[in-house]
């Protein structure tokens, strides 16, 4: 039985090399090394731009920090981003201008921000609290959301065209009438995939965090990775063997894609809040990667209880779903 395993993995190894897979993953680590290191690390925005329009000069005291217009039309403009701050100072009171981000503690940190802008006091010491600078919370945050978004959506179409292709190839119906067994022909798979999903996960890690703070967290961000690698495989295994084209899968896939996956990112890197968006799993894997990246422990026992629970199901469900498929084709 071990023979047939190492053979399954063999097949597999060379359907994944035929189809060029490797070579996409390649491409999609080197596309976002890129854009990570020259574009998104040099991102500096400032903090809450505060715009002042102060025609009689009322506000001789206010800070250099504030940016300051000529008309109150400009004033408006600057202000109308849901993220700068403006203050008409034309009048003895002054009045804070902004648009709402949607999020009412963030808009009250960005009034008091302005206003502590005109009366500015004496820089007191300012301590810095946690090992990351600007740069490094960025590197952070996008490659934890890379990685996220390979795994969750690469890697499920990536086994899912593989298995369409054994379909087709008659090999799941050679399959259904040699002594072959369902578990190592899901194993196979399953032990190819995390591999790649692995090495993935620490070679993203290392060139875009760097190799003393890759080292660190990469414990922690490789046992999300095979959580989610597991679950997103099993669930592509088993849509692949359930749905009867490849034309229905990619239907699947967009739904994926666009109603999964997008409200995912839309609440953890955004204002944007949903309450039931605790009720979605996807979000509560996105959040343990994100969280993998800045030494943030998951959410404890039960995470990793119901995502156990879950790889077991969907092994199971993988299971039923391949013995049935390979008794139609047999």
């Amino acid at each position: 039985m071990r023979l047939g395993f190492f053979s399954l993995l063999k097949k597999d190894i060379q359907l994944m090399l035929s189809s060029r897979f490797l070579l996409l993953i390649f491409g999609s680590l080197v596309l976002y090394s890129c854009y990570i290191h020259f574009v998104y690390a040099k991102i500096d925005q400032d903090i809450y731009p505060v715009y002042l329009y102060d025609p009689e000069l009322f506000l001789t005291n206010a800070s250099e920090d504030i940016i300051r217009v000529d008309t109150l039309e400009e004033l408006e403009t600057a202000a109308s981003d849901g993220y700068a701050v403006g203050i008409d100072g034309s009048s003895s009171e002054p009045k804070i201008i902004m648009t709402t981000s949607g999020q009412e503690s963030t808009d009250h940190l960005r009034a008091n921000y302005a206003r502590s802008l005109l009366s500015p006091t004496k820089n007191a010491a300012v301590k810095t609290v946690g090992p990351n600078n600007k740069e490094m919370k960025n590197r952070r945050e996008i490659t934890s959301e890379f990685l996220f978004f390979e795994l969750a959506a690469v890697g499920f179409l990536g086994l899912a065209s593989i298995l369409f292709k054994e379909k087709h190839m008659g090999v799941i119906r050679v399959h259904g009438i040699m002594p072959t067994s369902k578990c190592f022909f899901i194993l196979s798979k399953l032990t190819l995939f995390l591999i790649a999903d692995l090495l993935f996960a620490s070679l993203l890690t290392l060139i875009n965090l760097g190799l003393k703070a890759g080292i660190a967290v990469l414990p922690a961000i490789l046992l999300q990775t095979c959580i989610l690698s597991l679950i997103m495989a099993l669930v592509g295994f088993f849509c692949a063997i359930w749905l009867p084209d490849f034309k229905q899968f990619s239907l699947f896939y967009l739904v994926l894609a666009i109603f999964i996956t997008t409200p995912v990112f839309l609440v953890g890197q955004t204002s944007v809040t949903w309450d039931w968006i605790d009720f979605h799993p996807m979000y509560h894997l996105f959040m343990a990667v994100k969280n993998a990246y800045f030494h943030v422990p998951a959410a404890g026992v039960v995470y990793y209880v119901v995502c156990a629970v879950t790889i077991v199901g969907l092994f199971l469900l993988a299971y039923q779903a391949l013995s049935r498929e390979m008794t139609k084709e047999g």
